[in-house]
């Protein structure tokens, strides 16, 4: 009854954990972008086969459990917790660290193209306005 459910969730925790460690030794992967499609798939699936058992067995469905499919699925859900966490520090600081290299980036091409411009006011003063350098992101598929 809970084999699929159990079978996707034991799925995502795999490709969590996979992406976490391969994110670990290197900040570039070319397939990230397949990775979080197969994430999302997965989530689905476990998201659907809920609804499935609650549709047909109302909301008592984990009351009727037998005691070993139980601890699969306890075992499943401590699994993927545990999966996530790990899962969402590593692409949270991913994210860090890339909004800081963009920042850095952007103010030393600032720095180098002298984008910033002085208007002078009706009332005699010199504001200046600091236009964000143009950048331009080559990315390799």
């Amino acid at each position: 009854m809970i084999t699929q459910l159990v079978d996707a969730m034991v799925s995502l925790t795999s490709l969590m954990e996979e992406e976490s460690e391969r994110l670990v030794r290197t900040p570039y992967m070319r397939e990230l972008g397949e990775i979080a499609d197969a994430k999302l798939r997965l989530a689905g699936r476990i998201e659907a086969e809920i609804a499935r058992l609650k549709r047909e067995h109302l909301d008592d469905w984990l009351d009727t459990l037998e005691p070993e499919a139980r601890e699969a699925l306890s075992e499943a859900s401590r699994a993927l917790r545990d999966a996530s966490v790990v899962n969402a520090r590593i692409i949270s600081r991913q994210i860090e660290l890339s909004s800081e290299m963009m920042a850095a980036i952007a103010a030393e091409a600032q720095r180098l193209t002298g984008s910033r411009s002085t208007t002078y006011s009706a009332c005699g003063g010199l504001t200046g306005i600091d236009a964000p350098a143009p950048i331009s992101v080559n990315a390799r598929l």
